[in-house]
């Protein structure tokens, strides 16, 4: 008797290790499951970020004269000691506009850098000839949250970042985190869009929130394991301590018999 109580305890005690610590299935953790050796994508994405309401933008203007472009080009104080001033960076209001020296409020919301530069050229005809405009977004973050082992929000340096990479930036998701339903919220101009992307399928290579833009926010949601394990933890503990209550007081039951 006393040796099948034991067995029903160990028996007990694995059952509710199996249940607390269950793990996810190899498919739900992989990415790209369905690329095959060798495989050749062509990606579908020609992307380009787009000026948005509330960004930082740094533009300068320089021509072979230097004196004629210096009107067109902000400092703060005034140069000393050989050392020019710091560059005013532009901010775009409400209305989508920046105010832009000689010229006036510039709408650039909407626009590529590229595109940008091409509009500032095609304004400043009449003033410079042959201006180089060098334009530049200063407040290009995303934000990671949810199930990545580094959650927070991360500065991106340059002109692009790929979902990959941001999770990169993020340490990579947990073992908890779902990847065939990534959420990416994505807002401009007050308007805010949801996309879901599966990371586990090559497709997603194509997903139209592959490539981040400015301010995006990544949400990793927790897989069911994560859900399940949640859920019981506290459950888990308490029956936990039951089965062993009832365990230890069969035992010294049995045994003073």
């Amino acid at each position: 008797m006393k040796k099948t109580l034991i067995i029903i305890s160990k028996s007990i005690c694995f059952f509710l290790t199996l249940l607390i610590f269950s793990c996810a299935s190899k498919k739900d953790i992989i990415y790209f499951q369905n690329a095959t050796d060798f495989e050749t994508i062509v990606s579908d994405n020609s992307h380009t970020n787009k000026f948005k309401v509330d960004d930082v933008i740094s533009i300068h203007i320089s021509t072979l004269d230097q004196e004629a472009s210096i009107p067109f080009n902000l400092f703060k104080g005034a140069e000393e000691g050989g050392i020019r001033a710091e560059q005013v960076d532009y901010i775009v209001d409400k209305n989508g506009e920046i105010d832009f020296p000689v010229l006036g409020n510039v709408k650039v919301v909407g626009l590529s850098p590229e595109e940008a530069k091409a509009m500032l050229k095609e304004k400043l005809k009449p003033f410079l000839k042959d201006p180089i405009i060098n334009i530049r977004l200063k407040n290009f973050t995303v934000t990671v949250l949810g199930e990545v082992n580094r959650p927070g929000t991360y500065p991106v340096n340059g002109e692009q970042i790929t979902i990959l990479e941001a999770l990169g930036l993020a340490n990579d998701l947990t073992i908890k985190g779902m990847r065939q339903n990534i959420l990416v919220i994505r807002d401009f101009n007050g308007t805010k869009v949801y996309t879901r992307i599966d990371l586990t399928q090559k497709e997603s290579l194509n997903s139209p929130v592959y490539y981040l833009t400015q301010n995006d926010v990544v949400y990793v949601e927790p897989n069911q394991s994560a859900v399940t394990s949640s859920s019981l933890d506290n459950r888990a503990s308490i029956w936990v301590s039951i089965a062993s209550v009832l365990i230890t007081s069969t035992v010294l039951i049995i045994t003073r018999n």
